[in-house]
């Protein structure tokens, strides 16, 4: 068995197609939803971006969306186990198929990111980690016709394709609230986005944020254990 304990829940990781890594917690940690009432975790994988959320948004349903079978599985048993069971569900199957009751305040996604590289051989990993701007087409279609007036999406991408998703979202008649740039040293280059796109413009946003994941090698920067003190069990 493979489980990572956090201060309120735990995360079985045991038959999942993907881990829980840096970028899933971070988007969770950084995801902004003033009074939600209902969240969207899209690709939810073992279940850690939802629960982190449903501990931060207290009055917030949430609903993880995962197409994989054995992952869904997981994830249904960790939010069962979890002191948010009676807030957090779990939705096996395509996000495009899922009709959400009534609109939503924040959808969020740690998406496949891949895009024209070499194919994992491994079936369920492929579908985990590639896809195409298909993909990201139908993600900005499907939360255009479902976020609330002042809800919002969040992402998590390599800056190269948040560019084109942001160009993506904009055409349509998303605004850019926010980006979050992540390095892992304050000298290293950007290597993540978490960008945040919205109806309208949130003037209470700094619209550029830079955060820096290592204070030197294998020490956390302040910024990193501030964000994420409420969940390491580390801090």
């Amino acid at each position: 068995m493979s489980i990572f304990r956090f201060k309120r829940f735990s995360i079985d990781q045991t038959g999942c197609a993907m881990r829980m890594n840096t970028d899933g917690v971070l988007l969770a940690a950084f995801a902004r939803a003033e009074d939600a009432a209902s969240v969207l975790d899209i690709g939810t994988g073992t279940g850690v971006i939802a629960l982190m959320l449903a501990q931060r948004f207290v009055q917030a349903k949430i609903v993880g969306v995962e197409i994989d079978g054995a992952s869904a599985a997981a994830a249904m048993n960790n939010a069962l186990q979890s002191p948010f069971s009676n807030r957090v569900q779990i939705w096996h199957g395509a996000f495009q198929d899922f009709a959400p009751q009534g609109r939503v305040d924040l959808i969020v996604s740690n998406p496949p990111f891949y895009i024209n590289t070499l194919h994992n051989p491994d079936a369920r990993k492929k579908q985990a980690r590639h896809t195409d701007m298909t993909f990201f087409d139908d993600l900005l279609g499907y939360a255009h016709r479902h976020l609330s007036q002042h809800g919002a999406i969040e992402l998590i991408l390599p800056p190269e394709l948040a560019d084109v998703v942001i160009s993506s979202a904009t055409a349509i008649g998303f605004a850019l609230q926010r980006i979050v740039a992540v390095s892992s040293f304050v000298d290293s280059p950007c290597i993540r986005h978490i960008i945040r796109l919205g109806a309208q413009q949130d003037e209470s946003l700094v619209k550029h944020v830079s955060f820096v994941i290592y204070e030197s090698r294998g020490v956390y920067s302040q910024a990193y254990t501030r964000l994420l003190r409420d969940f390491f069990l580390a801090f």
